[in-house]
């Protein structure tokens, strides 16, 4: 156990519990495999082809759930409700896209049939009420 590893947060420790595991298939034919670390509670590892690293969550403002590898200093796991991602802030790319559990399966499924309303396509103003705006 890395002296770093062993300060998380209560935040931190439930948006741990939220994070999808397994493998996860993604674009192109890729995969990464994203298991907790069972010595260390809301600690990751992420493989996958040409990287490994070791994850921990990090509060965000969105609620979108984000993990990083301080370690190498720039992997950043961003996991949604319809997909996830990993990306790579010093390259300033994404290493691998479009990657989903069986859960992030069942909800891009789901936006097909039912998408979310966009936040640019409002049809009444909320300030207008019934009168004309």
């Amino acid at each position: 156990i890395r002296a770093a590893d062993v300060a998380l947060t209560p935040a931190e420790l439930a948006i741990a519990d939220r994070v999808h595991t397994g493998t996860m298939p993604c674009e192109l034919g890729a995969s990464v495999s994203l298991e907790a670390d069972p010595r260390t509670p809301g600690f990751f590892n992420l493989k996958g082809k040409g990287f490994s690293y070791r994850m921990h969550p990090v509060v965000t403002s969105t609620g979108a759930i984000r993990l990083e590898d301080h370690h190498d200093g720039g992997a950043v796991w961003l996991q949604l409700s319809n997909k996830s991602m990993l990306m790579d802030q010093k390259l300033g790319k994404r290493l691998a896209d479009e990657c989903s559990s069986p859960a992030q399966v069942a909800v891009a499924e789901a936006l097909k049939t039912n998408p979310a309303p966009s936040l640019l396509d409002m049809s009444t103003p909320a300030n207008c009420g019934r009168a004309k705006c």
